[in-house]
């Protein structure tokens, strides 16, 4: 891209301001490459995963759940985060596919990374299209309540374009693996960071 040098900023000092179980929040002061100095808030997250299961006949698997940040009952594909250490995504979305779906891929797809917020928020999602699926049981963690629901990825991308998935990992990765089942993918290989 053509004069990113002068859209570059740099990060002079950081101080977590909190730290959770999940994230921690960083304020930071920030050099514009105009000289001038500002604060910046970062949400830092180690990083997650998530996958679309579809299946040969066109249906993917997805979960219902509760999101008490949306304060509702949000329809998405599997995810989770990396644990502490965990440096290999695929290994992740592996046992993320188990425990939601019970599922196990034979073949794994990178759909390229979702950052959701980029301006406050660090996360790095992974997404996966997983393909050549076979069951058993689910092994949910002890602080999810989930409903699995099975429909044609067709009907999910119509309720995406409708406005029905408010999630927007799950709006990305469908939309990706849609267009790329119908050939109408011309951007080469998706990029991960």
């Amino acid at each position: 891209m053509e004069h990113e040098e002068q859209l570059q900023e740099t990060v002079l000092e950081a101080k977590t301001v909190y730290e959770g179980r999940v994230f921690r929040v960083e304020e930071c002061r920030v050099a514009l490459s105009q000289g001038a100095v500002v604060r910046r808030d970062i949400v830092k997250h180690p990083g997650a995963v998530c996958v679309l299961p579809l299946l040969s006949d066109g249906q993917v698997y997805l979960v219902k759940q509760w999101r008490t940040g949306y304060g509702g009952v949000t329809l998405e594909i599997p995810a989770g985060k990396l644990d502490p250490g965990e440096t290999d995504p695929e290994r992740a979305v592996r046992r993320e596919l188990r425990e939601e779906t019970g599922a196990i891929a034979g073949r794994l797809t990178s759909l390229g990374s979702y950052y959701g917020s980029p301006a406050i928020l660090d996360e790095n999602i992974r997404m996966y299209l997983a393909e050549d699926l076979t069951f058993g049981e689910t092994d949910f963690d002890e602080d999810e309540i989930l409903a699995p629901v099975k429909m044609p990825l067709s009907d999910l991308v119509a309720m995406v374009l409708r406005g029905e998935i408010p999630d927007g990992k799950t709006q990305a990765a469908a939309l990706r693996v849609y267009l790329m089942k119908q050939g109408d993918f011309s951007g080469g290989s998706p990029e991960t960071k």
